[in-house]
């Protein structure tokens, strides 16, 4: 079990056994976050190892903001839109950067339309390959590899 307590801005590590708690945990943060009145939209930059839990992540994420069904890394299709029936966010917006080779190409998927508005919510896998293009006003999270089943997960809220 999680509690999760969130700051204005900080930082904080947990550690993560299997993939069931991984979910967990994500579905209990976007709980949290969904009681956030937003000024603006809500990024949040993943990274972490290939394998390392960064989609597990992402569908316990979207559970937490009420979306039923499958959600899967668009890895091949790079963006995946959302619909969300929340008081104060109106979309989710799930983005692979992985296959990225400049990071200029996010911005063809309406990047900045997406990072302005104050009812969406912004995940972006492979953070790192945007990095130029991510807002000041960020949540980073990094998943790391401690063991073959256990992950160590760090959050660094950011604000300008």
């Amino acid at each position: 079990f999680f509690r999760i307590e969130l700051r204005p801005m900080g930082f904080v590590s947990f550690e993560i056994a299997g993939a069931g708690q991984m979910r967990r945990f994500a579905r209990i943060l976007a709980e949290e976050l969904l009681k956030i009145r937003p000024k603006q939209s809500l990024l949040i930059a993943l990274s972490g190892q290939l394998g390392g839990g960064k989609t597990t992540f992402v569908q316990g994420f979207a559970k937490g903001l009420g979306i039923r069904g499958k959600v899967q890394s668009p890895t091949f299709i790079i963006q995946k839109i959302y619909r969300l029936k929340t008081k104060n966010y109106k979309l989710f917006a799930h983005i692979d950067a992985y296959r990225f080779t400049k990071p200029n190409e996010i911005l063809a998927l309406g990047w900045q339309g997406l990072i302005q508005n104050p009812g969406n919510i912004v995940i972006v896998e492979w953070a790192e390959n945007i990095k130029k293009f991510l807002t000041k006003n960020r949540i980073d999270i990094k998943i790391d590899f401690v063991s073959k089943n256990k992950r160590k997960i760090t959050i660094n809220g950011r604000k300008n």
